[in-house]
């Protein structure tokens, strides 16, 4: 291999990119670009039954959403491709011919039931199940006659007994005993590898330096080793990334919501905070610093700084994290992507943009705006009586209320309509009462149709005379009805 350092990510497109897909391929592109390497993408779609090109879009869209630029890969080429499995089927076979000829591999005709009947009678003895190499000890010629035949078989890879210990850059030294392993299934036919053989081959001939990924594949790890050997294949340098949990502490997975990166962007959360959240989940930088850009985490990464331990996807820290990027935008950026969840509307951008500016502080995502601010853009507001009263105030004294604010910024012109001129005539009568709340409560309300919203002079000023004295008359209709 060459002495660069080489990382890829390798989804199986079986489904939509998930946070545990995307937190893997972030961390191996901050260590392949701390180290001046190159990051792969490539596609490991050998289940042909499961895999779809919407999913296979789906992560190249969402990884290129995040920022994960690769430098070779699917839809961007490279001296290695193709990237795509399927596509790779005439390389496979011949490494696989490889290890039948060499008698490292051979053809396994036993069905299922007997496959179960061997299982069965293993745990009945309190043995780990495994296979027990019946078809190991056929001849050449044997398996060439039956297959012959129109027998259906599946190629083993013989997994001869010794022990294999391999260094992991974040767990330290790990260690197997193979024989506790049956001879595994590395391909269906010659036109159907599975998993544990072509990520060898691909691995090899793609030049990869450093397989990092999730600690459930370090079951893997000692098969994957042993096909290396066989092959004469140059090892890997392997690091196994914690596990995502949900917060009760198992692993993360479809019972804790979905955890699909589009599901995280349809919402409103910002690249810049998922993968700002993602890098946390399982690395610190050494000291209290939350916030880092992707430069910023290039610069830190390492993989020293990688737990053994489960790290907890959090949900309230990524709100937390993602409203701190929201309040730090720029108002008109932040207008431009807060569009899609805004009504469809013939307001005029201004407008929008201090609608945005009511929000900007109090946003957690994007997709919150939505009900937050609906009331501006409806001709009419529906809100239960009862609402309009504040504390013990009657009927009559939240129709009289609403009657004085009518009168007293009726006379106000167009021009002078402002957050500022509204405060000076209504808080100096409000401030008059025996809680200013009598007067500020049914106002705010009479505009918002809520519980809870923005101050009513800010609201009126989006809104304007017309229509802010038009929902007025209408909380005096709904108070005494």
């Amino acid at each position: 291999m060459n002495g660069k350092v080489r990382t890829r990510i390798a989804p199986s497109p079986t489904g939509f990119a998930h946070m545990g897909n995307a937190r893997t391929a972030l961390f191996n592109y901050l260590f392949a670009k701390k180290e001046g390497g190159e990051f792969i993408l490539r596609i490991e779609d050998t289940d042909k039954e499961r895999s779809k090109k919407e999913y296979e879009q789906d992560i190249l869209d969402n990884f290129r959403w995040l920022g994960l630029k690769w430098d070779e890969g699917i839809e961007k080429g490279g001296p290695y491709e193709p990237y795509r499995q399927s596509e790779r089927t005439e390389l496979y076979k011949k490494y696989l011919t490889k290890l039948l000829e060499e008698g490292r591999a051979y053809w396994c005709f036993c069905t299922a039931e007997e496959l179960e009947a061997q299982r069965a009678h293993q745990i009945s003895l309190g043995e780990a199940p495994r296979y027990k190499g019946i078809c190991r000890n056929l001849s050449r010629q044997e398996q060439e006659k039956r297959l012959a035949a129109g027998e259906r078989g599946v190629i083993r890879f013989i997994l001869e007994p010794k022990g294999i210990a391999f260094q992991d850059l974040i767990r330290g030294e790990i260690k197997f005993d193979t024989t506790l392993l049956g001879d595994a299934v590395i391909a269906k036919d010659l036109e159907t590898p599975l998993y544990n053989f072509t990520v060898v081959v691909d691995d090899f001939e793609m030049q990869i330096t450093h397989v990092i990924r999730g600690e459930e594949h370090i079951a893997n790890t000692p098969r994957q080793i042993l096909i290396q050997q066989a092959l004469a294949l140059p090892g890997v340098q392997y690091a196994h990334l914690p596990l995502l949990l949900g917060e009760d502490r198992t692993k993360l997975s479809k019972r804790h919501g979905d955890n699909s990166i589009r599901k995280f962007r349809e919402q409103g959360y910002l690249p810049e905070a998922v993968v700002n959240f993602l890098a946390l989940l399982g690395w610190n930088p050494g000291d209290e610093r939350e916030i880092f850009s992707m430069e910023q985490l290039i610069k830190e990464f390492s993989l020293e700084r990688i737990q053994k331990g489960g790290a907890i996807f959090n949900l309230q820290r990524l709100d937390w994290i993602n409203g701190l990027y929201i309040r730090q935008m720029p108002l008109e950026e932040l207008t431009e992507i807060c569009k899609p969840y805004l009504p469809e509307h013939p307001m005029d951008l201004e407008k929008k943009k201090k609608i945005v500016a009511l929000y900007q502080e109090r946003l957690k995502k994007l997709s919150e705006i939505a009900e937050l601010a609906d009331f501006f853009f409806k001709d009419a507001l529906e809100y239960p009586r009862e609402l309009l009263y504040w504390k013990e105030a009657t009927t009559e004294q939240t129709k009289e209320m609403l009657g004085k604010i009518h009168e007293l910024i009726g006379g106000v012109g167009e021009s002078d309509w402002t957050k500022e001129n509204l405060e000076k005539i209504l808080m100096p009568e409000a401030e008059k009462l025996q809680n200013r709340g009598y007067m500020l409560w049914p106002l705010r309300v009479a505009l918002s149709g809520k519980k809870a919203s923005p101050g009513p002079f800010e609201i009126a000023e989006i809104l304007g005379k017309e229509q802010t004295l038009q929902r007025i008359k209408q909380a005096i209709t709904i108070s005494k009805v």
